[in-house]
């Protein structure tokens, strides 16, 4: 069928084909694209963009497909997937350069480069899309220490919605490379990223659980050790699963400490051990490439809501205390409550298009179920998000199921959005990339 796209090479799949049903959808969403177009080349994005343009169908761009709100897929437009573009290579073996395929997964990455003792601060989750996650941010295990994914981020391929082939770097289109890190893909379609990956060991990793009923007391003095721990030290807690308890389900508090010195590692993580009780020490040294999880798929009618927001240091005992109440209280979402800081507050404000760098906190709610379970739990995730809207700020587009107005600008602020809009007409004056938290042209 490869005849429907002039000039492509790669793999078209339309839904009277076998592989379809499993080509329209994403991890998360179901859809019903003319069209799923998976190229083998960077040509072969070329030419895709260019049927996608001139047939007038809506375009929407799959890396590892995780978008919870399933922009990786449409209804009777084109799917370009880039999942045949996944090479991993060491270019620059003195300063760790590594470029890497548009279409490849973080897990495909760290185990590539475990082999060479290199790692990419990325996300947790093996079939996360290098591009989703390093195009809107990147908070994952070593964040504390070297940042977000997209602050190793030295320079990309991109495809613009002419069908050019564009290189931008800090010395090369830099304006477009200011976008592209935070922008997500409202400006082409990367097909190879260029990372400054780091040397890396095994690291100390793994959950510290606490009872439910000390949430109130440990959950803040965890936040305030953070503040001033090692930068090797990253942490996230949550509570309040469904599948563990609800109100009853424990706090678990994972730790990863990026080092593989025992005893350096018990002085950054002892602290948190003496802040309640101990149930649960599940933290040993393991391989970094092993620290990735393999991504949720949730069974046919299952569906994933998810919203997050930051929080700034003057905030944070109020949130917090909000959070544990509502987590006590009877059909909460999970709460997850992820450490940032460190390296991420030390790059300027306005040096990429990630506009939360003063964070201290995100917070994050999930809900998972059928639809109408979700509806039934919808009363108290409004409540907590009315109570803790006043302190927090922004969204993390990563994490979040909403795609309007208020969301988009949650996610870019005024000043972000207006820089961001010029680098989209220049681009993309037509909009042809409009399947994300979208900058309009």
């Amino acid at each position: 069928m490869s005849t429907v796209v002039e000039g492509f090479g790669g793999e078209v799949v339309g839904p009277e084909d076998s592989g379809y049903d499993a080509a329209s959808r994403t991890v998360l969403v179901g859809g019903s694209p003319a069209y799923v177009l998976k190229p083998s080349s960077v040509e072969d994005v070329r030419a895709a963009i260019k049927y996608a343009a001139t047939s007038g169908l809506k375009v929407a761009v799959r890396g590892g497909g995780h978008s919870f709100p399933g922009f990786g897929t449409n209804d009777g437009g084109v799917v370009i997937d880039l999942g045949k573009l996944a090479e991993v290579e060491v270019v620059d073996k003195e300063k760790h350069v590594v470029r890497i395929g548009g279409g490849a997964t973080w897990g495909q990455v760290a185990a590539a480069l475990a082999p060479h003792g290199l790692a990419i601060s990325s996300g947790d989750t093996k079939s996360v899309g290098v591009g989703g996650l390093t195009l809107s941010g990147g908070i994952g295990w070593k964040v504390r220490k070297y940042g977000l994914a997209l602050d190793n981020l030295t320079a990309v391929e991109l495809v613009t919605a002419a069908g050019e082939v564009v290189r931008a770097s800090a010395d090369e289109n830099a304006e477009l490379f200011w976008a592209v890190r935070g922008g997500g893909g409202n400006f082409g379609i990367v097909t190879a990223f260029e990372f400054a990956a780091h040397p890396t060991t095994d690291i100390f990793f793994g959950k510290l659980s606490f009872p439910a009923g000390e949430i109130a007391e440990v959950l803040p003095r965890w936040a305030e050790y953070l503040r001033t721990a090692p930068a090797e030290l990253t942490s996230t807690a949550s509570f309040a699963n469904p599948f563990l308890g609800g109100p009853e389900a424990p706090l678990e508090i994972e730790i990863a400490y990026d080092g593989d010195d025992a005893d350096r590692a018990a002085q950054a993580i002892d602290p948190i051990r003496a802040l309640g009780t101990v149930i649960a020490d599940e933290v040993a040294l393991t391989p970094y490439a092993e620290v990735l999880v393999d991504g949720m798929v949730p069974p046919p009618g299952i569906n994933i809501v998810t919203r997050s927001a930051f929080v700034d240091t003057e905030s944070v005992p109020d949130v917090l205390r909000l959070l544990a109440a509502a987590g006590a209280a009877k059909g909460a979402p999970v709460i997850a409550v992820r450490s940032v800081g460190g390296a991420v507050a030390q790059v300027a404000a306005d040096a990429t298009a990630y506009a939360h760098r003063q964070a201290e906190l995100m917070v994050i709610t999930t809900k998972v179920g059928p639809p109408p379970a979700i509806e039934a739990g919808r009363p108290a995730w409004n409540q907590l998000w009315d109570e803790v809207t006043p302190h927090v700020n922004g969204a993390y587009a990563s994490f979040l199921s909403g795609t309007d107005d208020a969301d988009v600008s949650a996610v870019y602020p005024a000043a972000t959005y207006e820089r961001l809009a010029a680098v989209k007409r220049e681009y993309d004056p037509e909009n042809v990339f409009s399947g994300n938290h979208n900058v309009r042209p």
